[in-house]
């Protein structure tokens, strides 16, 4: 059955009528979400709150912490409905993301964090907001917002930091280490994944397509809106895939 074949599944009922495949796969991609959303906010976005400079990037950075963790809330809810023991949604039970073993140390790492990551992400959720499994699309079309406010906030206090010379050369040294880990979250090319996923009508693009387009748009946010330089990346680097994508 082709994606463009694949019935809309509509409702945990109708879900449970699907086959054990279909339901393996969506079950994958809700336990990875809720996985990453948690570690995320646990590594990244909480302890930037004492990293965040004046009272009003406190506020806004502990909203963004707020929501990353409803994020995974929502996730795992999601994923207890489809029957994931919640145990099994934390990262004591699966490992997270090679993209969050950066070793977060200052304010501008974390601004070019929310500024590179969270616009990975936001193509990610934009996949997934015309799932076939309605529950998940309408998961995602919840969460597009805030996300989109999280890249905002990077792209805002990003550009703050480089009205100063030691501020712009801070926020270049972090996209210099970080940008390179951040191919490795959209999966291998040809992954077998995502084959399965996209013939069910789950996500709708191929890895190196998705990819593609994320390079695309880092390269016009950072160099052109904001006259910052993208490091090369080594195609010959070794890096740990998500094995989910």
């Amino acid at each position: 059955m082709s994606a463009l074949q694949q019935e809309q599944v509509r409702s945990l009922t109708d879900f449970e009528r699907q086959s054990d495949a279909y339901k393996k796969a969506i079950r994958k991609i809700v336990r990875s979400h809720a996985v990453n959303e948690l570690y995320g906010a646990q590594v990244f976005d909480e302890p930037a709150i004492a990293l965040a400079p004046t009272p009003y990037a406190k506020w806004l950075t502990c909203r963004v912490a707020m929501e990353e963790y409803g994020h995974h809330v929502r996730f795992r809810e999601l994923g207890e409905q489809l029957g994931i023991p919640s145990e099994e949604m934390t990262p004591k039970k699966k490992r997270p993301l090679s993209i969050f073993e950066f070793p977060l140390k200052t304010w501008a790492e974390f601004c070019v964090i929310k500024l590179l990551a969270d616009l990975a992400e936001i193509l990610q959720v934009e996949d997934l907001a015309t799932c076939s499994f309605h529950p998940l699309r309408n998961l995602a079309r919840m969460t597009m917002p805030e996300e989109r406010f999280h890249a905002q906030f990077g792209k805002d206090f990003t550009a703050e930091l480089c009205k100063t010379r030691e501020g712009r050369a801070a926020v270049q040294d972090a996209i210099d280490r970080y940008f390179p880990m951040l191919p490795a979250f959209f999966g291998k090319k040809d992954s077998a994944n995502n084959e399965e996923f996209r013939r069910f009508g789950i996500k709708q693009r191929r890895n190196e397509e998705m990819l593609a387009d994320y390079l695309k748009r880092a390269r016009e946010l950072v160099e052109k809106q904001m006259g910052l330089k993208l490091p090369k990346l080594d195609s010959d680097a070794k890096v740990r895939f998500d094995t989910n994508a």
